[in-house]
């Protein structure tokens, strides 16, 4: 969420793209760190398939926000 807005406040596409592209590797890095949550049982196989089904849902809808601004380039 914070790299989102402070790619937002950058006012270019490519700079709020790039922004994106770190919040779209940070909620991969949930889901690397979601494994190791199950591996040491914090967190359940339910809990663990919900929660990452819910990052890769995000990582999805910032991957087709980034194709709609890379398509729609404005200064």
């Amino acid at each position: 969420m914070h790299n989102i807005a402070e790619g937002f406040d950058a006012e270019t596409n490519p700079e709020f793209i790039r922004f994106l592209r770190f919040s779209k590797r940070s909620a991969t890095e949930v889901q690397s760190q979601l494994y190791v949550a199950l591996d040491q049982g914090y967190i359940s196989q339910e809990q663990f398939d919900d929660t990452y089904e819910h990052a890769r849902l995000v990582r999805a809808k910032e991957g087709a926000f980034i194709h709609y601004l890379s398509n729609n380039r404005k200064p």
